[in-house]
């Protein structure tokens, strides 16, 4: 397909060069998080039937969502993160450094990162869980990882 009959449409090449640039944002805020004594999961179910790019888990307890934009029309059209709030003690966006912050929520904090780390360049402000929303999450992450790293071995079950 073409456009005007003159130019191939890159479509799938946008997409796959999104998806590349979320994939690399997402390996260095897992680095980062690593890197802060935080163990993380992504692509986490969340009992409001949303999904965290990225959850993560302390030794203290804290528990940090963060919602990788890739890009700025990304951004724009995804706005269920003020949803994500009720799962966590603090939400960041995490983003290319080269990614125009100015257009990201203030009361959120915010990571710079690529393929090879991330920089916590605004610390998210603190909202803590209660009690028992702290444990249904804790929970939930619990049995994820467990079931994540059951497939690895045995990688005909489904993760559920």
């Amino acid at each position: 397909m073409t456009d005007n009959d003159s130019t191939p449409m890159n479509i799938s090449t946008d997409a796959q060069q999104i998806a590349a640039g979320a994939a690399a944002i997402l390996r260095g805020v897992q680095r980062l998080l690593r890197a802060h004594a935080f163990a993380s999961l992504s692509e986490m179910p969340l009992a409001n039937n949303r999904r965290a790019d990225v959850i993560a888990i302390n030794p203290q307890g804290a528990i940090w969502i963060v919602e990788i934009k890739s890009s700025i029309a990304d951004f724009r059209c995804d706005q269920k993160w003020p949803e994500y709030r009720d799962y966590c003690d603090a939400l960041l966006f995490a983003v290319a450094p080269d990614f125009p912050a100015e257009i990201l929520p203030e009361d959120t904090g915010l990571i710079f990162a690529d393929a090879y780390g991330g920089e916590i360049m605004r610390a998210a402000p603190h909202h803590p869980l209660s009690a028992a929303r702290r444990k249904a999450v804790m929970l939930s992450f619990a049995l994820m990882a467990a079931r994540r790293l059951h497939a690895v071995g045995d990688p005909g079950l489904p993760v559920v």
